[in-house]
């Protein structure tokens, strides 16, 4: 099993087949959902059809996946996942970073112990140039964490969606950060 890295609470590691099951009991969480599709239930075959499918994809530019498993460190229980992954099959310069948990993972500061982590290896070690990140404007909660981990606001979007769901109206937002920016933040000020 590939890990891609460890935080204090945290393994990130590459999916397997095996994780279905996982990934359907976080999908069927209709609060889990509420801003992806409003909350309704996945179809039967939704998780085999469409998302292991992705979740299990390798990226040119890396030859490793864009989804990873968090886990609980120490007890392996399965929490949700983390996306960082490359906006194109050919670089790994600009990076989407995402994230899903479980409501039992909620409230703990995981979304942002791991996605601190993510930002901290693509900037040192993966060659990333860009980081960005999108939510739905009211969703608050993911827009703190987007806050947290360093990214700063840069706009507010609408796109046609296939479903419309509550706070849809108000659009979407973009957050990011660049290695420069990151850099610096890290950078003490004399």
């Amino acid at each position: 099993m590939h890990v891609l890295l460890e935080t204090g609470r945290l393994t990130l590691r590459a999916f397997t087949g095996a994780d279905a099951g996982a990934v359907r009991a976080v999908v069927d969480d209709a609060e889990v959902m509420r801003y992806i599709n409003g909350g309704r239930p996945s179809e039967p075959d939704e998780v085999e059809r469409d998302l292991m499918p992705r979740f299990l994809h390798r990226y040119r530019c890396s030859g490793g996946p864009g989804f990873w498993v968090a886990e609980e460190r120490g007890s392996g229980r399965f929490l949700g996942w983390f996306v960082f992954r490359p906006e194109s099959e050919d670089s790994c310069r600009e990076v989407e970073l995402g994230y899903r948990l479980g409501r039992a993972a909620w409230g703990r500061g995981l979304a942002t112990e791991g996605s601190l982590a993510l930002i901290h290896k693509g900037f040192s070690e993966l060659g990333v140039e860009r980081v960005t990140a999108n939510t739905m404007t009211v969703n608050t909660r993911s827009r703190r964490v987007m806050e947290k981990a360093g990214l700063r606001f840069v706009r507010t979007f609408f796109e046609e969606w296939p479903e419309q769901i509550e706070g849809s109206e108000l659009g979407d937002v973009e957050y990011a950060l660049t290695r420069e920016e990151w850099a610096g933040a890290r950078t003490p000020s004399r």
